[in-house]
């Protein structure tokens, strides 16, 4: 299917306590809250004909579920699984599970940070990993995946 002006759809799924951005350690994650964070890439989508599904979720059998809805209704999914990144097969097995490509975001860098993070199962099944560069990694991670879906 040619996508090069068909208006695309991404799912951009948020695990684990992103719910508390801009409260939790800002010093880490910084004082963007996910609301802000939610409005700031739906409109960065917009202006690259994306629409953008935000949703976020404490708990891992909900995200699962959420990968398999994406199958059917968008062409993508950027994923921040927080902890769960370092630690879920079943998110894993969700994202081998469905044909879309996945990005994976980290707010941090994971790298820098304690060494149980710097494995991800997530990563494993993503077409590639943003880390490190803050609440900018998500543009990046839809300007990365609106490329890739139009360059197919």
């Amino acid at each position: 299917m040619n996508l090069s002006k068909q208006r695309l759809k991404i799912y951009l799924l948020n695990g684990p306590n992103l719910n508390r951005l801009g409260l939790r350690e800002p010093e880490v994650y910084g004082s963007t809250t996910l609301a802000e964070l939610e409005t700031h890439c739906r409109h960065y989508a917009q202006s690259l004909s994306i629409d953008l599904d935000c949703r976020q979720s404490n708990h891992e059998g909900q995200l699962v579920d959420w990968i398999h809805q994406a199958e059917g209704e968008a062409q993508a999914i950027i994923l921040n699984a927080g902890a769960y990144s370092h630690s879920s097969i079943a998110l894993h097995d969700a994202l081998r599970s469905v044909t879309l490509p996945c990005l994976e975001v980290h707010i941090s860098n994971i790298h820098r940070r304690e060494a149980f993070r710097h494995h991800s199962y997530t990563a494993m099944a993503s077409v590639g990993v943003i880390a490190g560069l803050g609440i900018m990694g998500y543009e990046l991670a839809i300007l990365a995946l609106e490329r890739i879906l139009r360059n197919k």
